[in-house]
Parts: structure tokens; C-alpha cells; sequence
């Protein structure tokens, strides 16, 4: 692994509890240092088997000095949500919410500690920047301000962009999953969809996780171990 002397910023989606798998991705596939910007599409939790040990890995590197950038996804959403509402725990446990209690060894999403809560709790829903917007869905471009709707920037799978909405920006998000070949070829579009579905270990093309390196528009894998 080479080291490296200029900042970088590196986007990476829905890591639904693969921790090992991103704990490799930083260290040994990209190399993350301090100077470079970390910008990470939500989703952290659900589905797969190490839910506490991604938000332990994301909330220590903000400690160390890293410079993390989340965003909020529709799972951290509901998680919020549940531990408020029973409705909300219900669907919450639908998709994929129990590896989360299991992970954290609780029956109550309000039984998950406070920091954790506190964490996802002050993601925004989106980041612009001056060439990009980040997002972990997509954005409403049929509303007079499409970043003023927050459901479609958790659940929207629309590939619609109008950069004329977003300032002549590009549109980067994940939530869909997409084979690799799907999102190579995204990757020269204004609508950049990231998500490899790392915990469809099943589905053909997908299984790992994605970084992409925003001024080179470069892609990196980690294929998922933590099965």
C-alpha cells in the first residue's frame, strides 16, 4: 500500500453491518488517512452480522482526528423512528432490524446506547459540495426545492438528475443496489449510484463494498468477509 501525500475524498455506501469488510476497505484497498475527507451514504446498520463494530469503527476514526462525513440512511431512520413508535419497530424489524439488536445484545432499539443513538441522530441528509451532492437515495426533482424533501433522500430509487436543480453538480448516492459493471458505467454520468450490495452475497455482480475516490472518479472493491 502506498502512501499518500495529497488529501482525497472517498464516498462509500451501505455498509449494513460489514465491518471487517470495511475495516479492509479503509486500511488496505484505499488507505485512508487523516488529510483525506470520508464521506459515507448511510445505511451503516441492518442486515448484515456487525452493526455495533461499523458505528464503533466510524465513531472512532471522528475521535482520532479522521475527517467523517456521514449522511443519514432510511435504515438509521428507522431505527430513530422505533425507538419512539411500535409501528416503526415493526417495519424496522422487517428489514433487517434484528442483526442490529443482536449485535448491540438488546431486545429495544431504546436499550441501544446513547452515544450510538446521538451519533446517527446528528447525520444530516445530505452534503453539497462544490462539485457534488451526496445523498443515500436520491433527490425529488419534481419539488420546487428538491432538498427540502427528506423521504426521497432516504427512499427515493429514482436515476432522474437535473443539475440545473443542484447547481450544475453531479448526483452521487446509493441505497439501489448495483452489479460493479452497473456502477462503472454510472460513474461517467451525473447520476453516480454506489451501493454493490454488500450483503447480497447471492446476486450476481454484487457482494462487495464500494469506494469511489471523487477527483480521480476512481473505484475500489472489498468483497464482503463477513459472512
Amino acid at each position: 500500500m502506498k502512501k499518500h501525500i495529497h488529501s482525497r475524498r472517498f464516498v462509500v455506501p451501505d455498509i449494513h453491518g460489514c465491518s471487517r469488510t470495511l475495516d479492509r476497505l479503509l486500511t488496505e484497498v484505499i488507505g485512508l488517512t487523516r488529510r483525506d475527507e470520508l464521506y459515507l451514504l448511510g445505511d451503516y446498520i441492518d442486515r448484515g452480522p456487525r452493526s455495533r463494530e461499523v458505528l464503533d469503527i466510524l465513531m472512532g476514526l471522528a475521535l482520532k482526528g479522521y475527517r467523517i462525513r456521514p449522511v443519514r440512511g432510511n435504515h438509521e431512520e428507522m431505527f430513530l423512528n422505533s425507538c419512539s413508535d411500535w409501528d416503526s419497530f415493526r417495519m424496522w424489524m422487517l428489514n433487517g432490524g434484528r442483526a442490529t439488536l443482536d449485535s448491540f445484545g438488546v431486545e429495544d432499539a431504546r436499550d441501544i446506547p446513547p452515544p450510538y443513538r446521538r451519533f446517527m441522530e446528528e447525520m444530516p441528509c445530505y452534503r453539497v459540495l462544490p462539485d457534488f451532492v451526496l445523498v443515500h437515495a436520491s433527490l425529488n426533482f419534481a419539488a420546487p426545492d428538491p432538498f427540502a424533501d427528506t423521504e426521497a433522500m432516504l427512499w427515493s430509487r429514482s436515476l432522474e438528475v437535473r443539475k440545473e436543480l443542484i447547481g450544475g453538480r453531479r448526483l452521487v448516492g446509493g441505497h439501489t443496489p448495483m452489479t460493479r459493471d452497473e456502477i462503472a458505467r454510472g460513474i461517467t454520468t451525473d447520476r453516480i449510484v454506489l451501493d454493490n450490495g454488500c450483503v447480497y452475497l447471492e446476486r450476481h455482480g454484487m457482494g462487495s463494498l464500494a469506494a469511489l475516490e471523487l477527483d480521480t472518479m476512481t473505484l475500489y472493491f472489498q468483497e464482503n468477509i463477513d459472512r
